[in-house]
């Protein structure tokens, strides 16, 4: 019996990398997103995956819309067994060149799309006590960066309503499972749409991981959903541990380094946004699932490979953790 699967953000970088990975397995694949051209041509790539696809334009920011796409889910293909959040949108500047509704209309994308959207899986998922919801958050969940204080603020907000979240299913002996992937930097078409106020194209910083590696562990967790958290990059498990080990020396080293490693020479600024209207709104504006960044990204995370075996995962985390904390403190000398 095949899967009922809804991803949001479904259309670009991790959510359209999932989708395809689940139309693989011939699930049924419910594409969110707003932009409608991205939405028709990820349809027709599930289904000739051997998938079936069902799109709905909606906005994650409103609930009215994602409870209506939670419906037409369940009354196309019964039942939803996995319920995604991927969606967001953000600002790349420093905290002052940020307007106020700009701040707002990115914290409700980010962060309540994914409270929308978790509140429409539990509507259907607790009264049959069953179902899983992924969180796609990101090591920017627990560790901050410069210039990018609405998406870091965010993903911490992510992660502390999934905490509290999963405190009350346990409290209700629910089989209704909610767990995170923490994810690295991830080469998607975001770099090329996002609102910046940066002097050069936004990029992410290295190591740079391809779409796939990132949809692999999102799939993977959907799989195996009683563990917290899942980790995906070497880089993730380096960066959160360098924080709880030598925050202040992380602090100053990205004051020093995080302006220019966010930013790419080579590119200037795109001069287009997303996070008032999708730039995939009309015909041929389709972006796919990379983005500029294809000769700097890596196609494998041996981390997320790793995540299979517990044990190895937490040497794996301790030896990367301490290799960053030593590196931080020569260089934040």
């Amino acid at each position: 019996m095949s899967q009922t699967v809804v991803i949001t953000g479904a259309t670009g970088g991790i959510g359209r990398a999932t989708a395809r990975l689940y139309a693989r397995r011939g699930a049924d694949v419910v594409l969110i997103a707003r932009g409608r051209d991205g939405l028709d041509t990820t349809a027709k790539e599930v289904e000739s995956l051997g998938g079936r696809a069902l799109a709905r334009q909606a906005d994650v920011a409103d609930p009215d819309q994602v409870e209506a796409a939670a419906a037409a889910a369940e009354e196309e293909f019964g039942p939803i067994d996995v319920w995604i959040n991927c969606a967001f949108s953000t600002v790349f500047a420093p905290f002052d060149e940020i307007r106020h509704e700009e701040y707002v209309r990115a914290t409700e994308v980010t962060y309540l799309g994914f409270v929308n959207g978790t509140r429409a899986a539990l509507k259907r998922m607790l009264p049959r006590d069953r179902g899983t919801i992924v969180q796609v958050g990101s090591a920017l969940g627990e560790r901050s960066v410069p210039l990018q204080s609405v998406y870091c603020g965010a993903k911490h907000a992510i992660n502390g309503f999934t905490s509290s979240l999963r405190t009350e299913l346990l409290h209700r002996g629910s089989n209704v499972h909610v767990t995170v992937v923490q994810m690295p930097a991830v080469n998607t078409p975001q770099f090329s749409w996002v609102l910046s106020r940066l002097p050069r194209h936004p990029r992410p910083v290295p190591p740079i991981y391809q779409p796939e590696a990132a949809a692999r562990g999102v799939v993977h967790a959907a799989d195996h959903p009683r563990r917290k958290q899942y980790y995906v990059g070497a880089s993730t498990l380096a960066t959160l541990w360098a924080n709880r080990l030598a925050p202040a020396l992380l602090d100053r080293y990205l004051a020093r380094t995080g302006f220019d490693s966010q930013q790419d020479a080579t590119r200037p600024p795109t001069g287009r946004a997303n996070l008032f209207h999708p730039v995939d709104q009309d015909p041929g504006t389709d972006h796919g699932a990379h983005g500029v960044f294809d000769d700097a990204s890596h196609a494998r995370s041996w981390q997320a490979l790793l995540a299979h075996h517990p044990v190895l995962t937490a040497l794996g985390a301790s030896l990367a953790g301490g290799a960053a904390a030593t590196a931080l403190r020569h260089r934040a000398r």
